[in-house]
């Protein structure tokens, strides 16, 4: 019998929800995931729900972690860890993968294992590889364990920008022009690999962008204006991920869309606009993440262009079948349409955040955007649905 079904004990009927915090990982993201748990650490309403933090460390360890969102932001341009938060280096935090018992377990050697109780609910804020890509939703799935946000598949898709733009073109979105080169093909014929992107650039134009093709943030994205500057980006697309995507440069403005289910489907937020950062190439890590530049929330669009930026939106999160959030990245080309360039499935959530930022817009608040994500959750079953 999967947990879902199970008659509630009158423990739980009389206790707060249990929600666990999961950030951190394995990812190059693994500090905006933690800015962005502190964050919701700090924003949950504690008369409704109990909450337990757990962070995953870099190279895997899932910890029992302090609950001190003030030690979760960015400092003096230094980037926050797991690690400085961890409560032990020793012990581990075990999720059962039996569906019936959704108790949390902290285990240290030497000890007897110490049980953190029953967890109704997982809010997974990890960004990236290993934790926004299908991974831990998996894990979820097999432990019986509702959770926040977008599912196995729609995770994975998300995650892969190959993929999700293949989605995408087979619903009938506009994509602008990408080019993928596997692994396969760095490891068979590099000089093959190269000349494809040299191709694609001539068919296109320079200046394209080389990133990776399963990382966020815009970890790993250089713009490359000439040939000379190809094989640097190749280099540093490839310390995130070893398939990587070529797009061309779209002309435009960098428009956004939150869309967030609620009770009737999903709806889709106010948009905003990312304007041209001077002091950055383009919306790189450093610009969103240390120097904080900010969009225009609302977007200056007429009342035509942001309802089609709207249904864009809520086409792309139903396209790869999403649930609980997304925001949609846009351009506005230089023509008047509209070309998606990608989704995220847990977009960066800190209060500046643009996601948050748009739904404040919109009317939601940031404490009850986390609080309608939970219950959105909470009554959601796990498994085929």
């Amino acid at each position: 019998m999967s947990s879902e079904n199970l008659p509630q004990s009158p423990e739980q009927q009389l206790r707060k929800p249990r929600v666990a915090v999961v950030f951190g990982g394995r990812s190059s993201e693994h500090a905006i995931s933690v800015v962005t748990a502190g964050a919701v650490l700090r924003s949950i309403d504690r008369t409704k729900y109990d909450v337990l933090p757990i962070g995953i460390t870099a190279d895997g360890r899932w910890a029992l972690t302090a609950d001190e969102p003030d030690r979760m932001g960015i400092a003096d341009r230094r980037l926050p860890s797991v690690e400085d938060l961890a409560e032990s280096t020793e012990g581990d935090v075990v999720l059962s993968v039996d569906p019936g018992n959704r108790e949390v377990v902290y285990s240290e050697q030497g000890s007897v294992p110490k049980a953190l109780g029953e967890v109704d609910v997982v809010f997974p804020v990890l960004h990236g590889p290993y934790g926004e890509d299908g991974t831990l939703q998996g894990l979820l799935e097999l432990s019986g364990v509702p959770y926040v946000g977008a599912g196995v598949l729609a995770s994975a898709v998300g995650q892969d920008k190959e993929y999700m733009k293949r989605v995408f073109l087979s619903y009938g979105l506009p994509v602008g022009p990408y080019e993928v080169i596997r692994p396969r093909e760095w490891q068979l014929d590099p000089s093959a690999a190269r000349e494809k992107i040299v191709d694609f650039a001539a068919e296109h134009g320079w200046p394209i962008f080389v990133k990776p093709a399963r990382a966020g943030s815009s970890m790993g994205i250089t713009k490359v204006e000439a040939l000379e500057g190809l094989e640097d980006a190749i280099e540093e697309a490839q310390r995130h991920d070893p398939k990587i995507l070529v797009e061309s440069l779209l002309r435009g403005r960098e428009i956004e869309c939150g869309v967030l289910e609620f009770e009737d489907g999903p709806r889709a937020s106010v948009p905003a606009e990312i304007p041209p950062v001077t002091s950055h190439e383009f919306y790189d890590f450093e610009a969103k993440y240390i120097d904080a530049a900010t969009g225009l929330v609302p977007a200056p669009l007429t009342e035509e262009q942001t309802a089609e930026v709207q249904r864009l939106a809520v086409e792309a999160f139903d396209a790869v079948s999403c649930e609980g959030l997304v925001r949609a990245d846009f351009f506005l080309t230089e023509d008047g349409g509209f070309v998606i360039n990608e989704i995220n499935t847990m977009p960066g959530f800190t209060p500046i955040s643009m996601y948050p930022r748009m739904w404040q817009e919109s009317g939601v608040g940031y404490p009850e955007l986390i609080d309608r994500l939970i219950q959105a959750a909470l009554r959601r079953p796990t498994g085929l649905r």
